[in-house]
């Protein structure tokens, strides 16, 4: 039986001020984390505005996904479920079957596997499914897209539009680098997550021309007493000004919407760290509803869904 609908996964976020605190406790639930490190993020949220633009950008990609696949086929309607906020996997899932849906195809919007950023996800669903049993509709994933052509060169385009900003004379020399989220090193060793950015990254710098690159990573959230992957991007960029170069372009290719940890973690912290270094700093936006990225959720929803 051919895929009768869609379902993006995402992780969720914050609509408005006195949702964060809820949000926050949701995402924490069951983890040994400090009032002090709580106040820390809900600050971090009050910095970019009380809200997350998470979740209506995720929406304007299902909007803009549903209206490409309805021009180009397959005809396909376009739900969308969230793991840790509205509209959670679980009621987007009865929705679905309420509907009538009987077989999806599902695409987190997560470019890099890991057991934080891939399982979870399907773990939830797998949950949400059991749940409602034989009415559940059966969730098919797509295949991975960390190198998707069209991918690679929405990214690219973003990387670009950040590097115009930096003045004609320095953009040459302007030193690029690729963030991800940090995960515990343990699990990044069970996973493909390091060599899926690495291979997204080599792949946006060979189209923009640039033989010179690095790898950072951010918004670690965990334990100091367990390693988890480095270089933070702030240590990389106070290294980078050590080094003598005089500007930077973080392009945040582990990430697919803006929201707190690109508008806080990149605009707010490390744009504070580039200053306090002497370095030029843009920042290129994710892909949000890039119409390459649009197409490129179109190409691979229509392989899965053959």
């Amino acid at each position: 039986m051919a895929a009768d609908a869609v379902l993006l996964i995402a992780f969720g976020g914050p609509t408005r001020a006195e949702e964060v605190r809820p949000f926050l406790a949701n995402v924490l639930r069951g983890r040994p984390v400090p009032p002090e490190r709580v106040e820390e993020v809900v600050r971090h949220y009050e910095a970019i505005g009380g809200r997350s633009p998470l979740r209506d950008l995720t929406f304007r990609q299902a909007r803009q996904l549903e209206a490409m696949l309805a021009a180009a086929g397959p005809v396909l309607p376009v739900y969308v479920g969230m793991r840790s906020w509205e509209p959670y996997l679980a009621d987007t899932l009865a929705r679905m079957a309420a509907d009538g849906r009987r077989r999806a195809v599902a695409v987190i919007l997560s470019p890099h596997a890991s057991e934080a950023s891939r399982e979870r996800y399907m773990e939830e669903v797998a949950a949400a499914s059991a749940a409602l049993g034989p009415r559940a509709p059966e969730v098919r994933y797509a295949g991975a897209w960390h190198t998707h052509p069209l991918f690679v060169t929405a990214v690219a385009d973003a990387a670009t539009a950040a590097l115009v900003t930096l003045p004609a004379a320095r953009r040459a020399a302007a030193a690029l680098v690729f963030t991800a989220h940090s995960v515990p090193v343990a699990m990044a060793a069970r996973s493909p997550y390091v060599a899926e950015v690495t291979a997204s990254a080599r792949a946006v710098a060979e189209q923009l021309g640039r033989t010179r690159w690095q790898v950072a990573y951010q918004s670690r959230s965990g334990s100091r007493r367990e390693s988890w992957l480095e270089p933070d991007v702030n240590e990389a960029l106070r290294a980078l000004a050590a080094e003598g170069r005089r500007d930077v372009v973080v392009v945040p290719v582990g990430f697919v919407c803006d929201h707190v940890e690109v508008l806080y973690d990149l605009d707010v912290e490390a744009r504070a760290t580039a200053r306090a270094a002497g370095l030029g700093f843009a920042r290129a936006s994710t892909v949000n509803d890039h119409p390459l990225f649009i197409r490129m959720l179109a190409e691979v929803v229509a392989a899965a869904a053959a």
